[in-house]
């Protein structure tokens, strides 16, 4: 077996959650003009959906108690673990929780950004922004300190859907494979909205709302139709991670980590551009890793607290992108509806019959 380094583990993993994520938020902001501060809501939606819905579905097939006659986060633990058991001997139960589970949670998450985006829709700018962060501020606290859902700051144990392939480091090395897989699955998703007709109305609607309306766009509809394919993709991002994790802690999914350290990297990398937004989310990624795992060594050189010095990294690049350059590190490109030959072709022709 090909032994990865833990370090490397960890880019690649931050990495392909932190893509799912970002690449969500740049199909709200960077093309359709949504101001997402709310991001937070659909990614904690994922997250319940892994720690709340599996455990249970397999405690009732077991013939365990399931939450109906008990409390399921006080007994949690005990039940995971007699889960994770056979879940070990049964690849094909393994594979279909997890697909399952991963297909709810879009669900789900795309059913809270209608949710969120019905009262909200026609706002526009801050008005919005501020709406979608007062819902995603409200599912935290839902979720902090209400324990029956997933014991609340207590948390619960996710059911282990890679626990047949083994334990240890051949298990994270298969998962960081999996979840890097699907996030490329996600991107070329993403890609491939960005040049349909319905990624070319986004843009229209983000540049010019008035514009778009006077071609029949419904721009109430498609921003919510942008809210909820934004939100389902980024409550996968939620799912993979508590599924990797190997447990649901609500205090984990804070504003900052799964708000505004997105906008953080689709700002380096190009807000509007699926690519930059790689570029982007893969050098936060290696950076954060590095500060995290070498903080003991930093420590000896740098004036401050190694903990803080992500946080001042993030903030600072905001800072200098939104001066020096704003557009990112690779900025949008104009999309053309037809081919760049096939116009100079038509170009061509033009100039023939004119002259």
């Amino acid at each position: 077996m090909i032994e990865v380094p833990p370090i490397v583990l960890n880019i690649l993993i931050n990495f392909a959650i932190g893509l799912i994520v970002t690449i969500s938020l740049n199909l709200e902001v960077g093309y359709a003009g949504i101001p997402q501060f709310g991001r937070v809501l659909a990614v904690l939606t994922g997250a319940m959906v892994a720690g709340a819905i599996p455990g249970r579905i397999l405690a009732l097939i077991m013939n365990q108690p399931s939450g109906a006659d008990y409390a399921y986060h006080l007994i949690n633990y005990r039940l995971v673990e007699e889960i994770n058991r056979v879940l070990a001997s049964n690849p094909m139960l393994s594979i279909s929780i997890f697909i399952a589970t991963l297909i709810l949670a879009a669900c789900i998450g795309g059913l809270v950004g209608y949710v969120t985006a019905y009262p909200a829709i026609r706002l526009k700018e801050a008005y919005l922004g501020i709406t979608l962060l007062a819902f995603g501020d409200a599912l935290q606290v839902v979720a902090w300190n209400y324990q029956p859902i997933v014991g609340a700051t207590q948390g619960v144990l996710v059911p282990d859907p890679f626990r047949f392939i083994g334990v240890g480091e051949l298990r994270f090395l298969t998962a960081t494979l999996v979840m890097l897989g699907i996030a490329l699955m996600i991107f070329l998703y993403a890609e491939r909205i960005s040049r349909s007709p319905f990624g070319r109305v986004l843009k229209a609607m983000r540049d010019s709302e008035v514009a778009a309306k006077v071609y029949g766009k419904d721009i109430p509809k498609v921003r919510a139709q942008a809210l909820i394919i934004g939100s389902s993709l980024a409550a996968v991002g939620g799912a993979l991670w508590a599924f990797y994790s190997g447990s649901m802690k609500a205090v984990a999914y804070g504003r900052l980590v799964w708000t505004f350290w997105p906008w953080a990297y689709m700002m380096l990398g190009g807000t509007g551009n699926n690519l930059g937004v790689l570029v982007g989310v893969f050098i936060f990624s290696t950076v954060r890793t590095l500060i995290y795992s070498y903080k003991g060594i930093l420590t000896s050189i740098i004036p401050i607290d190694p903990n803080w010095l992500e946080y001042i990294l993030v903030g600072l690049t905001i800072v200098v992108i939104v001066m020096f350059r704003p557009q990112g590190i690779m900025p949008e490109k104009p999309a053309l509806t037809l081919p760049k030959k096939k116009i100079e072709e038509i170009g061509g022709v033009k100039s023939s019959i004119e002259k």
